[in-house]
């Protein structure tokens, strides 16, 4: 392990990391269980896209934690899975083979921009103010999607959300699970938050909210969705606009949380490079490309991998032991689908908490600093994407910086970026 991970050379051990790479997993399981049913409702089959999913997660994990040595899981993205069932395949009324062909696709254009050091540039493109922004912002993002996913923020069509039902349910469950794990915290229990989810889902057997393993235990076949691409219409305009959303929006997403959790993990050179993010790229990228060979939409880092990092992971011992427990949790899958959203909730709104301390570095004297940074925190949550956040922020600063005098201060990676996001909103 030492000389798999260096744990010595980042400060850890075996154990912080064994932990870490657990706390990840289990903020993370609820897509075994939501990816497959979005996909079913562009026809796929439910069990199939389950396998699909714990596959393409534990190798895409793997391959960062053996290539990468970062503490980042990676799974089918939220959001990107989404537009693939509701947006291409209901919506464009393509097939969802048509579908998976751009992400196919999408994944072999990662991998040769990725070899070609594109997306590095990009990466190191991105000003130091914005990258602290972007830390905070994927704070208050992971919180709100983890109080929406215990029902204390709702939906409303008057205010567009509004405080949900906190006396009873998974809305109370949650509360209950964020003191337990904030009063762990206080006491610098080792493992707090995985101890808060554990505590947590023990707590919902009385309140009717955790059930006891259920189902069968055995992967269900890959075989009605493996290797089902469809190259008919791989040149038609349709193909090429649906390409390139995937492409603009898992790149920034992938960026984001990279940047992200690598600030709050204080993995972050002096000048503001994450070490080794070419290969953690390459990562994302092959789990896109066999993640649509299995049957999955696109593969990307997850922002959730920051609850392992809160509890000290640092090295690829956390992506391997996430990795791990993916690949598992095809046997034992009635296991984690136990968990209720009720009990990972309490965990994303804490790490919201630890993730929004870079605030305090930004220069909020500097209204050219300022103005992109706040956009960034801010339009993250409000837009429910990480991608969109970074658009604002980063166009703000070339605007701003341009139209003060300090054209200068703006990297010339930096200008070409802030053109894609223009020709992206435009198309």
């Amino acid at each position: 392990m030492e000389k798999l991970f260096k744990l010595k050379e980042h400060g850890t051990s075996v154990k912080v990391e064994v932990l870490a790479g657990l706390t990840t997993f289990m903020t993370m399981a609820y897509i075994l269980i939501v990816n497959p049913l979005i996909l079913a409702d562009a026809g796929m089959d439910f069990g199939a896209v389950f396998t699909a999913t714990a596959l393409s997660a534990g190798i895409a994990t793997l391959v960062m934690a053996l290539l990468a040595n970062l503490p980042f899981a990676l799974a089918p993205g939220m959001g990107l899975n989404a537009f693939f069932a509701y947006a291409v395949v209901l919506g464009m009324g393509y097939s969802w083979e048509f579908a998976l062909t751009a992400v196919f696709l999408e994944g072999i254009i990662f991998i040769i921009l990725t070899a070609f050091n594109v997306r590095e540039a990009i990466v190191n493109s991105i000003p130091p103010t914005i990258k602290k922004a972007i830390s905070v912002g994927i704070g208050l993002f992971i919180a709100f999607i983890g109080l929406a996913n215990a029902g204390i923020i709702v939906a409303n069509s008057g205010t567009l959300i509004s405080l949900g039902e906190i006396t009873k349910g998974p809305g109370l469950l949650a509360l209950i699970g964020i003191i337990i794990t904030g009063v762990l915290l206080v006491f610098k229990v080792r493992g707090a938050l995985l101890l808060g989810i554990v505590a947590t889902t023990i707590i919902g057997f009385p309140m009717g909210l955790t059930s006891a393993p259920s189902g069968s235990w055995a992967p269900p076949s890959l075989a009605p969705i493996f290797f089902k691409l469809d190259f008919s219409q791989v040149f038609s305009m349709d193909m090429l606009i649906v390409l390139f959303t995937f492409l603009f929006v898992d790149m920034f997403d992938t960026v984001g949380t990279l940047i992200g959790v690598s600030t709050k993990a204080g993995l972050v050179d002096e000048k503001g490079n994450i070490p080794k993010v070419k290969q953690a790229l390459f990562a994302d990228a092959v789990g896109t490309t066999v993640g649509a060979i299995l049957g999955t939409s696109t593969v990307t880092t997850y922002v959730e991998s920051a609850a392992g990092v809160a509890e000290g992971g640092k090295t690829g011992l956390t992506a391997f032991t996430a990795g791990i427990l993916f690949l598992l949790a095809l046997f034992v899958s009635p296991l984690f689908l136990m968990i209720p959203g009720a009990a990972t909730a309490p965990v994303l709104v804490i790490v919201g908490l630890f993730m929004i301390s870079p605030i305090k570095d930004i220069n909020f004297d500097d209204y050219t600093e300022a103005i992109p940074a706040f956009l960034t925190i801010i339009m993250m949550p409000l837009t429910y994407s990480i991608a969109e956040g970074i658009m604002f922020g980063m166009l703000s600063f070339v605007i701003l910086k341009v139209l003060t005098g300090k054209a200068k201060e703006v990297h010339p990676v930096t200008y070409i970026v802030g053109i894609l996001f223009i020709i992206k909103y435009i198309m």
